[in-house]
């Protein structure tokens, strides 16, 4: 999908939606127009990065195959403490992105050639150089975000062994495919990982666990919930055995799985990402999602999370701007706030709150040659749910600018 020359004049400016929205920060509104659109680096602004110092592309989850190099810095993060993930720079979409750059012996993030703010690149952590007793790296095992052990023990998504059963917003499948990278992450490694890295003193506050649906068990999902257990079963014992700062992201899990993973581990916030809030949407988007557990079961799974680990603890993702997508998408930018809100407030009723990533068009996906919304579609859904939870009382610590940095809205909440 080239870029089309003309998009500025279709939509508000970056610029103009930060004079717009005065109650929004403007680090906020940068993140979320540089996690839309990507991000560009000059050779001024690689020559910056150190690899002995910041963390880059080649050592994070991005890395596709054992011998891929590229050394341009894994993500940002701004003066006041915002972090941009911005992964690999993205392919040519329908807006250029933004271009990071050096001024005045700065590194800043530029739009059509305007300075907007001073970035600074991601830190490696120390784990970053050691080994597990396998011989394997360790960055291999875990990534990290500034202040979060990420580990991603399943690489493969079972809802892609079905035709056309696939998220069509996710490229799961055809990253896989064409990397050389084992399905399952060994227990052991990840268990001395993690061990090395909370060494480093002051460096994180959370663990965090994510990965593909496995679909096999005696139930729907035991196998998915066996592996997570003994996963924080290992993590756990960091802690003497007690409730510990962590977040799982799985599929959505019934209430015997829930309260078994509670009941037998340090698990503090559970997340089952919805994806988009409408049915029919649901139904097209996430088809596997629908034919093995469905719309109205998916939430009813999540309000019996709120039962187990409690308001504040459980929260549903979407990838906002999918709910968009042509040809069965909403029309409108005002049709979709309305729809998608009208839901939200429905879930943060029941305790649950509503986190939103930002929509990109992956390469792979079925959704290639989508476009996604305007960046002031995105400051009024982050607005309109920053909202609900406050109208409900949910807080976000487990998911906030600090612990994940990924959401818009969650980074509201700091005010």
């Amino acid at each position: 999908m080239a870029v089309d020359k003309n998009w500025r004049e279709k939509e508000l400016s970056l610029k103009e939606v930060i004079n717009k929205y005065p109650d929004v920060s403007p680090f906020i509104i940068i993140k979320t127009d540089a996690q839309r659109r990507g991000v560009d680096y000059t050779e001024a602004a690689l020559s910056r990065v150190d690899v002995n110092v910041h963390q880059t592309v080649t050592r994070s989850f991005a890395v596709e195959r054992s011998d891929q190099v590229d050394h341009s810095p894994f993500s940002l993060l701004l003066r006041d403490g915002t972090s941009i993930l911005t992964g690999r720079d993205m392919v040519e979409g329908y807006r250029d992105p933004l271009v990071v750059d050096v001024v005045d012996d700065k590194i800043m993030i530029l739009d059509d050639g305007e300075p907007l703010e001073e970035v600074f690149y991601w830190e490696k952590p120390d784990f970053y150089d050691k080994f597990t007793s396998s011989g394997k790296p360790m960055w291999h095992i875990a990534w990290a975000r500034p202040l979060r052990i990420d580990l991603n023990p399943n690489q493969y998504c079972q809802f892609w062994e079905t035709p056309g059963h696939g998220c069509k917003y996710c490229a799961i499948a055809a990253t896989y495919k064409k990397s050389d990278k084992e399905q399952f992450v060994d227990l052991q490694d990840i268990d001395e990982t993690v061990h090395e890295a909370l060494k480093q003193p002051g460096r994180f506050t959370s663990i965090f666990l994510t990965g593909g649906t496995i679909l096999d068990g005696e139930q729907l999902l035991d196998a998915e919930v066996e592996q997570y257990i003994q996963i924080l079963k290992r993590v756990g014992r960091n802690f003497n055995g007690k409730r510990f700062p962590s977040q799982l992201i799985g599929t959505a899990f019934n209430k015997q799985q829930l309260q078994r993973i509670y009941d037998e581990t340090g698990l503090m916030s559970y997340t089952a990402d919805i994806e988009v809030l409408n049915e029919e949407l649901f139904d097209w988007i996430c088809p596997g999602k629908a034919a093995k557990i469905g719309y109205q079961e998916w939430k009813d799974r999540l309000y019996q999370a709120v039962d187990v680990f409690g308001r504040g603890y459980v929260n549903t993702g979407l990838v906002a701007g999918v709910e968009m997508a042509t040809p069965k998408g909403f029309q409108t930018e005002e049709e979709s706030l309305g729809r998608i809100l009208e839901e939200a407030e429905e879930l943060a009723k029941h305790g649950v709150s509503a986190v939103a990533c930002v929509w990109n068009v992956a390469p792979g996906s079925m959704f290639f040659k989508q476009r996604t919304p305007s960046l002031e579609y995105y400051v009024k859904l982050s607005k309109g749910l920053d909202a609900l939870r406050r109208k409900y009382h949910i807080h976000i610590d487990m998911d906030n600018y600090r612990r994940c940095g990924n959401h818009p809205d969650t980074d509201l909440s700091r005010v």
